[in-house]
């Protein structure tokens, strides 16, 4: 029977076999290879590792059959990275390395999961769908030495094993605020390889606030004319082209991510009024307080005192223009439409009536938990982020995002510099994080935000992130009665040095058995701009 090994029971199991030699031939082949078992992160839904180890040859054949030829592509690149010199072959059983993609598993374990067994004939991963065979993938570059990041190993064997893996929820998500400070291609792509890494699979975009408009549209090119060109204090501006926005959703969607961008409304809309002023009240009376007027641009951290003038018809042909373009351009089903911190007496007319816009459009609307005080429709997602809304809709379904797990704006550990703790003084520890347990029938999954008001550069924007987004990838795929945060920790530690070759500037949580590199460290990533389609 399958099961699932915390890391004390694989320590025991590992110390037996180097005692014994089992499932080793001889004492050289045992000093010249490793056979530990990996620190995999998220922990799979059911594993049954074996004593036994399978040695991977100099040469190594691929057998793709049909259906597979994407991750064929995928795991040729990561063999060539382990200098394992793959031939890539296209029949139904053939070489040391099996893909196969078979339907009816989808019945048992889903569409993103997979089987993946490795025996004395090699390796076999199999699916119902590409998803699953490139989470396979994932799972098997975890079973090689940190070094592959970089292109640095040596004889490589693997623990034999038995996984079947399937996740537990279908929203896995992080959310990069761009409005505040600004994020370009680069670090947009990188956080996409990392995310793909540990299986996560949604990335929300915050692409307009109070301090910046991050997208080109046609319709307005205004608001990236002059709403692009600020930022919070001591923040990055800039935007995304159309031609950027494409290429970042093709780049996602070849690692099974998809992009949700949001145009927050009707509040947190400062750079769309100071762009275009005639979307303003006559008085300007939507600016409350008025922290500043247009045109001078907005660079403060205050939240929540502008809005659109909701009795003006223009609010609503912009809102239509701006919402239409954003559908046509966006590769994925859902429009994020942000509606949080805003009161007003038309708030929930404006709310039903950007819902069923959304609708037309062919999407699925996603907003902050405030809009479930309209009674929007069961197409409408609702994002949860501080929990006090009663919905009028009790049926809609939910993101978990509670700031008290999943704001990692908030400190690593109390008093870190640069950072919020608006929602918990201490601020969000990793245990805060990974403890977190829905209890909410209409849950979809988590999503992490980081909003950046102090989050100004890339290295910044990582040390929030990480480790603390590992422990949302394994408590939105792992099944909840194989969550233990002291194991995840011992695998978290020997995640270390993979993270540090791959160039994440981690925060150093502490407790954490982390591995010292040395600072003139090579970073790279073995998938880092990889395409199977070229």
């Amino acid at each position: 029977m399958c099961k699932i090994l915390t890391s004390a029971r694989i320590a025991m199991v590992f110390l037996f076999v180097m005692a014994s030699c089992s499932g080793v031939k001889t004492a050289e082949k045992t000093s010249a290879i490793t056979a530990e078992i990996p620190a995999l992160i998220p922990l799979p839904t059911e594993v049954n590792w074996r004593d036994e180890v399978y040695q991977l040859p100099k040469k190594n054949t691929i057998c793709a059959a049909p259906g597979t030829e994407t991750a064929a592509k995928w795991l040729e690149k990561l063999l060539i990275s382990a200098n394992l010199n793959p031939k890539m072959l296209t029949a139904e059983s053939c070489g040391n390395w099996q893909l196969k993609l078979n339907k009816d598993l989808i019945s048992s374990i889903g569409e993103e999961g997979y089987a993946l067994t490795v025996n004395d004939s090699g390796i076999l991963l199999e699916s119902g769908s590409e998803a699953g065979l490139f989470y396979g993938i994932q799972t098997l570059r975890q079973f090689f030495p940190a070094q592959i990041e970089t292109g640095k190993t040596g004889k490589i064997a693997f623990r034999q094993v038995h996984i079947r893996d399937t996740p537990a929820y279908e929203w896995r998500g992080s959310m990069v605020d761009m409005a505040r400070s600004f994020f370009g291609m680069d670090y947009l792509k990188t956080h996409i390889d990392r995310m793909a890494l540990y299986k996560m699979n949604r990335l929300h975009l915050h692409l307009s606030d109070d301090q910046g408009w991050r997208i080109q549209l046609d319709a307005y090119p205004q608001l990236t004319e002059i709403g692009s060109k600020s930022s919070v204090e001591g923040g990055r501006s800039g935007f995304l082209t159309k031609e950027q926005f494409s290429e970042i959703q093709k780049y996602a969607k070849e690692r099974h991510i998809i992009v949700i961008p949001e145009i927050d409304m009707p509040g947190h809309i400062y750079a769309a009024l100071r762009s275009l002023p005639e979307l303003n009240c006559e008085d300007q009376s939507n600016i409350n307080p008025a922290h500043v007027l247009p045109p001078e641009p907005y660079t403060g951290y205050k939240v929540g005192w502008t809005k659109f003038c909701m009795d003006n018809p223009k609010t609503y042909e912009f809102a239509q223009n701006v919402l239409r373009e954003i559908a046509e351009m966006t590769m994925g089903d859902y429009l994020h439409i942000g509606g949080d911190e805003i009161e007003d007496p038309a708030y929930e007319e404006f709310i039903l009536k950007i819902d069923k816009m959304v609708q037309d459009l062919g999407k699925t609307g996603i907003g902050w938990e405030e809009i479930t005080k309209a009674a929007v429709s069961n197409n409408m997602i609702s994002q949860q982020w501080h929990g006090k809304v009663n919905p009028k809709n009790k049926n809609i379904r939910q993101i978990e995002s509670i700031c008290s797990s999943f704001y990692l704006d908030h400190a690593n550990v109390p008093g870190q510099p640069n950072t919020l703790n608006w929602c918990n003084k201490e601020g969000v520890s990793l245990a805060d994080v990974y403890g977190f347990r829905s209890e909410n029938p209409n849950a979809l999954g988590m999503e992490a935000p980081v909003w950046s008001e102090h989050v100004l550069t890339d290295e910044m924007m990582d040390d929030r992130f990480w480790p603390r987004l590992m422990a949302v990838a394994e408590i939105s795929w792992s099944p909840k009665q194989a969550l233990d945060f002291e194991d995840f920790k011992q695998r978290l530690g020997r995640q270390g040095l993979r993270m540090k070759l791959m160039g994440i500037h981690h925060y150093p949580t502490p407790g954490i058995a982390w591995p010292e590199v040395p600072v003139n460290s090579v970073y790279t990533d073995v998938f880092s701009g990889f395409s199977p389609n070229n």
